[in-house]
């Protein structure tokens, strides 16, 4: 909280307490028809009443400041984060282009020109090589890690 909202309340607060005491001698002279005692206290009801506006107005400019103040902090602060998001940003820039210059490249033979050709135009990969060139047939792992030769996704199939 700012000091001048701090000092502003305080005031107006002390102050509205300080205009109850001559506002209960206005009324006590009042009562016994003191005219010259209900003006004396109306003088200082009177000035009690300026010093709270006094104070009232001093704690609206210091909320005010205090607002301002906090627009500026929270304006820095989002500035900040934008700074360390391009940064963070570079930094993940400098990474791709590391990893870029690490990367393998591949170059296809005519053959695999070829087979590659015929997969984009009939949507399947054909294999030249049979299963002895190959090695052996493809293995496939159930949920629970078994290995097994034969899937038929359609009907859910394991052998």
């Amino acid at each position: 909280m700012n000091v001048k909202t701090m000092e502003g309340i305080a005031g107006a607060d002390k102050n509205m307490k300080l205009l109850h005491t001559p506002f209960k001698v206005y009324k006590d002279a009042r009562r016994r028809g003191d005219q010259a005692t209900m003006e004396r206290a109306m003088g200082y009801v009177a000035e009690y009443k300026e010093k709270v506006e006094v104070y009232q107005e001093k704690a609206e400019d210091g909320m005010k400041e205090e607002a301002e103040e906090m627009r500026e902090k929270a304006k820095a602060e989002a500035e900040k984060a934008v700074q360390e998001r391009r940064d963070e940003a570079e930094k993940a820039q400098e990474g791709t282009d590391a990893e870029r210059e690490k990367t393998d490249t591949v170059e296809l033979s005519e053959e695999g020109k070829a087979l590659l050709g015929e997969s984009l135009e009939t949507g399947c990969v054909k294999h030249s090589a049979s299963k002895e060139e190959r090695g052996q047939e493809p293995v496939f792992y159930t949920k629970a890690g078994e290995a097994v030769r034969y899937v038929d996704t359609e009907h859910q199939v394991f052998r």
